[in-house]
């Protein structure tokens, strides 16, 4: 079976109602053997798109540790400052690209041992950014596996803000409130996104659930946190200190969520219950991102999106070839390949979001009416 997109009168896709995968018909003529992701595995096989490149994350990881000790020798310099915040900023960024390179061991993407990668991503996640990294793994594993799946997909189960119009439409009281305008209050909400993911590593670790070297999560996390609170606190006067956590928080909070945002917000979502050919479901529910080099930095390979959902433990520097093939591919066999520019692709987030809060406002509250109530 092959999947329809259907699109709004306007053809904006992604903007639209959730459901908007529909069965088709299965192409005729195509040996299943010879099609889809089997057919794509073995071309990026066999140019060795799937080998490890672990010098590239040995000279990122290298390059960004450099990076961090110059900041705080610069913090030091600076004293009692509030050009301290450009230090707090700074330290967003960089917090931000060891998350990238946290995600990617996750992934099997650094070295081929997996306990190797573990390792890595543990000391990365918990002790480096202060997430969870078992955490991580469960959601993202997920969600990789499901994604934009109704249902199935945590990511876009309501948190703050709602994805479905269901949940758009139960919220109540300053939830609701902000619903109604959650496209445009987005990225306002990112500068919280920091602390929301360090809460929800923490629960994870301290809850009843089975994690996976629970004690040394908790230690490293425990680290990390009360560490740069302590030393903050230490360092400068106190007013000075929360502004210098909530602006690296901040920073870092706007980062993650722009970077992982644009990947599948605002694509199609598939009913719970239908089964999809997996090269479709990843390909028509990802959006990449245009930009070269620099995207590729900035993003941490996330601008590869589709790629990365068809080959997960496909290391950076492998994914604009793979991009080409994958492309290709789809164009041949009229598969949607959705490819924006950043900009473009936060205006899609924004009117989706948008879109879905309408399901919160008052059906009644037609604002011609209201303005012939009586105001007393």
């Amino acid at each position: 079976m092959s999947l329809q997109v259907v699109e709004r009168p306007d053809g904006a896709l992604g903007t639209m109602s959730p459901v908007i995968l529909t069965a088709g018909r299965r192409r005729e003529g195509v040996d299943p053997a010879q099609s889809g992701f089997a057919q794509l595995s073995r071309q990026i096989k066999a140019e060795g798109l799937l080998d490890r490149f672990v010098g590239f994350y040995v000279r990122k990881a290298v390059f960004w540790t450099v990076v961090l000790g110059a900041v705080i020798a610069a913090s030091v310099m600076i004293g009692d400052s509030w050009w301290q915040l450009v230090v707090a900023a700074a330290l967003g960024v960089i917090f931000t690209q060891f998350a990238f390179m946290a995600h990617e061991a996750s992934h099997r993407q650094v070295f081929r041992s997996g306990p190797a990668n573990d390792w890595a991503g543990l000391i990365l996640a918990n002790f480096v950014v202060g997430i969870s990294y078992s955490w991580w793994m469960n959601k993202h594993t997920r969600h990789h596996g499901n994604p934009n799946v109704i249902g199935r997909d945590p990511d876009i189960v309501k948190d703050t803000i709602s994805f479905l119009e269901e949940d758009a439409a139960e919220s109540r009281g300053l939830v609701r409130m902000i619903t109604r305008k959650q496209g445009y209050l987005f990225f306002p909400l990112l500068l919280l996104e920091g602390i929301n993911l360090h809460v929800h590593g923490i629960r994870h670790v301290l809850g009843k659930g089975t994690v996976k070297r629970r004690g040394l999560e908790i230690t490293l996390i425990a680290v990390r946190l009360i560490g740069t609170v302590a030393l903050v606190f230490w360092a400068f006067p106190p007013l000075l200190a929360a502004v210098f956590l909530f602006v690296q928080l901040g920073v870092f909070g706007v980062y993650m969520g722009a970077s992982f945002a644009p990947n599948h917000k605002g694509m199609p979502l598939i009913p719970r219950g239908m089964r999809v050919d997996f090269l479709e479901r990843q390909v028509l529910t990802s959006r990449n991102i245009r930009g070269g080099k620099f995207m590729d930095s900035f993003m941490g390979g996330l601008n590869y999106q589709i790629e990365h959902h068809l080959f997960p433990s496909m290391a950076r520097p492998a994914l604009a070839r793979t991009q080409q093939i994958v492309r290709e591919y789809c164009r041949e066999n009229d598969v949607r390949y959705t490819e924006t520019g950043l900009v473009e692709s936060y205006a899609i987030v924004i009117a989706y979001l948008n879109r879905v809060g309408l399901a919160a406002r008052d059906p009644f509250d037609c604002p011609m009416i209201n303005s012939y109530r009586r105001r007393d």
